[in-house]
């Protein structure tokens, strides 16, 4: 099993959720700028949801260094590893 993918395809439907967009497709090199309706507001709803669905807390450092979903799919798999 690739913990990446599963991460991925749990963070399309929190995105999906969030956003109310069921055609949100996530990648690795996916930005807030690919993604309609992700701006700063939503992303603490995005972030807050992710951290509730991965039991892992983010802190104000980590995600200033989101540069993408997979930035925020490696610190998932750091903090819970």
């Amino acid at each position: 099993m690739d913990n990446t993918q599963t991460i991925l395809n749990e963070m399309n439907l929190i995105f999906r959720e969030v956003l109310k967009r069921g055609n949100i497709v996530l990648e690795n090199e996916t930005t807030a700028q690919d993604v309609e309706g992700w701006d700063s507001l939503t992303n603490m709803q995005l972030i807050s949801r992710i951290e509730k669905t991965f039991n892992v807390r983010f802190t104000f450092r980590d995600i200033v260094k989101f540069k993408n979903v997979g930035d925020i799919c490696h610190a998932i798999l750091t903090k819970t590893n």
